[in-house]
């Protein structure tokens, strides 16, 4: 397919016009015109990079691009290394952040909610990034925590009360320790999200609802996996999923 093709078709999937955001979303680097093959990641590292020339791809999805807001611009050292290899190779990068954070059924809390099997009702926080749900059947905070786990291939680390009956959940992929406070408010019996910030464990403590840190990568594995195979399905892409482990 054309590069315009899959541009356009992205942004009309993501809307990223509705979301304040701290990079660029979509085609962040310019490649060749033509696209056959696709590597997707959670982040544009450069052994992402090593891996989408190793598979001849022509394009690279990532939850995670460059440009970030407030980083220094200049093009050196591994900013250097990085944007040569996509462009002596001619391969195109496309970034989603909050635009595929938010989508209700191929976004990082969409595919979260399938994962752990939350059924999820509503939408909280700053550009609604937050969801709201249910759980089919109530369990403790540290049973829940062991189903994570196992969902996630990554154990998260629990703050607050392991014993309380969990049926209330809010979550939100990432690093999201901020909108604890209103997931509380919310009546959430227990909080999820990528990491923990030092406030995460006395409001845990002091309000009694219990906070997961599932793990940065381990909680946006899932949007971008869900995204790429879609477009494999969808236009007849070779699409393939890169995992990278990252511990954080």
């Amino acid at each position: 397919m054309k590069r315009e093709e899959l541009t356009r078709y992205l942004e009309d999937l993501l809307e990223p016009g509705r979301f304040r955001d701290y990079c660029p979303n979509g085609l962040q680097v310019e490649g060749r015109h033509e696209i056959r093959r696709l590597v997707a990641g959670v982040s544009a590292t450069q052994a992402l990079l090593d891996a989408a020339v190793e598979h001849a791809a022509d394009a690279i999805l990532v939850h995670h691009g460059w440009f970030w807001r407030g980083e220094d611009g200049c093009v050196t050292g591994i900013r250097k290394t990085r944007l040569r290899t996509l462009l002596l190779h001619d391969i195109n990068l496309y970034a989603f952040h909050l635009p595929l954070d938010s989508h209700q059924e191929l976004g990082n809390n969409a595919q979260l909610a399938k994962r752990l099997d939350w059924i999820a009702d509503g939408r909280f926080g700053e550009q609604e990034l937050g969801w709201l749900g249910h759980l089919p059947v109530p369990l403790p905070a540290r049973q829940l925590g062991e189903r994570v786990a196992l969902a996630l291939q990554r154990p998260p680390l629990l703050l607050g009360d392991g014993e309380r009956l969990v049926s209330r959940v809010a979550w939100c992929s990432g690093a999201a320790p901020g909108m604890f406070e209103a997931a509380i408010a919310l009546g959430a019996d227990l909080y999820l999200t990528g990491e923990a910030s030092e406030p995460s464990t006395h409001l845990a403590r002091e309000s009694g609802v219990t906070y997961l840190a599932a793990g940065h990568h381990a909680s946006e594995r899932y949007g971008v996996m869900a995204l790429a195979a879609h477009l494999g399905e969808h236009f007849a892409l070779d699409c393939r999923f890169v995992d990278l482990d990252n511990p954080v």
